[in-house]
């Protein structure tokens, strides 16, 4: 019997993926649920496994290829042959014991399993982080099944420094051998430019930007805040917090719960555009942007309002590791109500954010830097950032904008109000 692999339903308003790898051959073996492929969708990434056990009888859709959903990718031939993986090795193990062979027959092999050990399977979305990194993909301890390098291992050596660039690693052999034809040269010329076809991802992020852009009547407006009172909190109370939930008092808590609050007062910033009419949310879906190397994702913490500090922090860590591995899902990235962006992670001390559609608003946070700053009289040096947030002027007027930036700025300025509720 013959089983069809097709596109699953990849979520709400995905109707496109790109086929990212196929992780086996015509005539291999397959088992129930095993990986069959990846596809890539303009959000996220996902596995699509075999429905049942057999061998892989066709490709239908190569790797690069776009398809659409229910579209049809290859086929199954169901057996029992196929039904476990292990099989085919033991088979294939046992050949060489069943046949005598002279020592002299025996030799290549270990050539073979040598130069086999050398290959390193790493996914698609891996191998682009490799390549940009100038990495050694043979020094990369791969987690995925089989031993497959993914895109978190990838992301996990470059923070360690768990694997060394490729180039200097290859220079001490490739020395002797190149050193007679160094004076040709022109080789270094031809680095100068690359052209690299977008991502899917890459292209969302560009038509959602631009969308907004056309869409909304953007603008942005500014307050800055003494950080003082809540890092003195944080310090204080930093250690016992971990201790005694297991994860770091960061800053993220302290402006998702501000922003809450300021959304339950100014119901217009948590609410979108459906045609003609306005809808106000009730709830208070958080969306936090996260930067990865494929491009800007967008994961959602649900109902905030009704989450501890320690629950927001734990929610955010995990949404963030998702993100930076590549394995967010569909769901974890829909549905949010308004978004918080922190460009100053990477430094920056002002910026305009641009809206995330539907939704009417986001708050940019930056740098917290010290500035001279005038107190009751006397000039001091206080730890300041600047706020910006951009709204939607069709929905939000310019005393809601500023009445829910300057919320804001009072819950950060006095933390203890948030722990309150006030």
């Amino acid at each position: 019997m013959t089983v069809e692999i097709r596109v699953p339903v990849l979520g709400e308003s995905v109707t496109e993926a790109t086929v990212g790898q196929w992780f086996k051959k015509v005539g291999e073996s397959v088992a129930k649920d095993e990986p069959l492929l990846e596809l890539e969708t303009d959000k996220v990434t996902l596995e699509v496994n075999a429905t049942e056990a057999g061998r892989l009888e066709e490709i239908v859709v190569a790797e690069g290829e776009d398809v659409e959903v229910g579209a049809l990718l290859g086929q199954i031939t169901e057996g029992a042959a196929g039904s476990a993986p292990e099989a085919a090795k033991e088979e294939a193990e046992e050949k060489p014991a069943a046949t005598p062979a002279p020592a002299a027959k025996a030799e290549p092999a270990p050539a073979t399993s040598s130069t086999a050990a050398t290959k390193v399977d790493v996914l698609p979305a891996a191998q682009k982080l490799i390549d940009e990194n100038n990495l050694d993909a043979s020094k990369i301890q791969g987690t995925g099944k089989d031993g497959r390098i993914t895109k978190g291992d990838v992301l996990e050596a470059l923070e360690n420094g768990g694997a060394s660039p490729a180039a200097p690693a290859a220079a001490p052999a490739a020395a002797p051998v190149s050193a007679p034809a160094a004076p040709s040269g022109p080789r270094a010329e031809e680095a100068r430019e690359e052209r690299v076809k977008m991502t899917r991802l890459r292209k969302s992020i560009a038509a959602r930007l631009k969308e907004a852009q056309n869409t909304a009547a953007m603008l942005t407006t500014y307050n800055e805040v003494d950080m003082a009172a809540m890092l003195d909190l944080r310090t204080e109370y930093k250690e016992l917090f971990l201790k005694k939930h297991g994860v770091k008092l960061g800053f993220m808590s302290f402006f998702t719960k501000a922003c809450v609050a300021a959304l339950q007062e100014i119901p217009a910033v948590n609410a979108e555009i459906d045609g003609e009419d306005l809808v106000y949310k009730n709830y208070y879906n958080m969306g936090i942007a996260v930067g990865t190397d494929s491009g800007l994702v967008v994961p959602v913490l649900r109902d905030a309002d009704k989450l501890s500090f320690a629950e927001v922090e734990k929610g955010i860590g995990a949404l963030g590791k998702k993100a930076r591995d590549g394995k967010l899902s569909m769901a974890e990235l829909q549905g949010g109500t308004f978004t918080i962006t922190n460009g100053g992670v990477y430094g920056s001390l002002m910026s305009s954010p641009i809206l995330n559609p539907p939704q009417a608003a986001v708050l940019g946070m930056h740098k917290i830097q010290e500035r001279p700053m005038v107190i009751k009289g006397e000039i001091k040096v206080r730890p300041m950032m600047y706020l910006a947030l951009t709204y939607d002027h069709r929905i939000i007027d310019g005393k809601e904008a500023v009445t829910f930036l300057v919320r804001v700025k009072d819950a950060l300025e006095d933390p203890q109000r948030l722990l309150l509720d006030l």
